[in-house]
């Protein structure tokens, strides 16, 4: 009797098609984030216009248009359901056909270790004291030529978020919507598969680097692409030496929840133009290196990946 069940031989023709056409676990994996990436958007514009539809009723094109500027709770609720749906669930099924005999949870390292509570403590100062050279990663990046249209896509949209945060009442929304769920379903897309999946074709070290750079590219965002890459780095990284998905996940958290709560509490430290005069003194620049390289290297010595 044949107990192969169709998504295991689904999953083994997936493979052999791969194998035989030159794929690697790293192509299927770019595959996958350029699909995951369509869906995702199409998906959050459609629950966008459908709520717009069910609160304003039926309204014109051009009314559409400027409701979608204006209604940026919306956008934020179309944007999770995207996230949850496509980056989180369906990048969790999808995996399977990179995982040869693993189990999901042990391919994209999504478990509990005895000492990933350490890990979370750790990651989580790292993401704190690194964060005067993601203001000056900010800074050079600002610097660099980038497409005057790309430029004020950007700055419109952080025109939107800073008109949103700056409501009454927007922290629990906000935590919910930006620094919750996307923690949990960019971790489970980027440090989950991406990570592993280029990790078994280049090695370690290369996919650190190339799924920070692509965490960066994936957010659309040229004029904040140093820091974001960056912090996709250092979450690779925390992900790799702890064996353990959740380190990230929360320091994912207290990024984008310090955002949020800065935002909401001093907008003009977060969203006003960046200059020189404004960034921080050399000497809190040289603390954050030293205390973000110590760091790491507790982290280095705490990991099981040294022995």
């Amino acid at each position: 009797m044949n107990s192969e069940s169709p998504f295991s031989s689904a999953q083994e023709q997936v493979l052999s098609w791969a194998d035989r056409n030159g794929f690697s676990h790293w192509a299927v994996a770019m595959i996958w984030l350029v699909a995951v990436f369509i869906m995702f958007q199409l998906v959050a514009g459609l629950v966008v216009v459908g709520l717009i539809f069910a609160t304003e009723g039926m309204v014109s094109a051009g009314e559409l248009s400027e409701l979608m500027l204006e209604r940026v709770d919306l956008l934020f609720i179309g944007n999770s359901v995207g996230q949850i749906l496509f980056i989180g669930l369906a990048t969790f099924i999808v995996v399977k056909l990179n995982i040869g005999s693993e189990t999901k949870r042990d391919f994209l390292r999504f478990k509990w270790h005895h000492h990933s509570l350490k890990f979370v403590v750790l990651g989580s100062v790292l993401i704190v004291v690194i964060q005067p050279v993601i203001v000056y990663l900010g800074f050079f990046n600002s610097a660099l030529p980038i497409p005057e249209s790309l430029t004020e896509i950007q700055v419109s949209q952080y025109q939107m978020i800073e008109d949103f945060l700056t409501r009454d009442g927007i922290i629990l929304f906000g935590l919910l919507n930006i620094a919750l769920i996307p923690a949990i379903c960019e971790e489970i897309l980027f440090r989950g598969y991406v990570l592993r999946a280029f990790e078994k074709s280049w090695g370690i070290i290369t996919a650190i680097i190339i799924s920070g750079i692509i965490f960066g590219l994936f957010h659309m965002q040229l004029g904040n692409l140093l820091p974001l890459a960056t912090l996709g780095v250092l979450l690779a990284l925390m992900t790799w030496l702890s064996g353990s998905l959740w380190p990230a996940i929360v320091a994912h958290f207290v990024n984008n929840g310090a955002a949020v709560l800065v935002g909401v509490n001093f907008p003009e430290l977060i969203f006003q133009d960046m200059s020189a005069d404004m960034l921080p003194p050399v000497w809190i620049l040289l603390m954050s290196i030293i205390f973000t390289v110590a760091v790491i290297y507790v982290m280095l010595n705490q990991s099981d990946q040294k022995k």
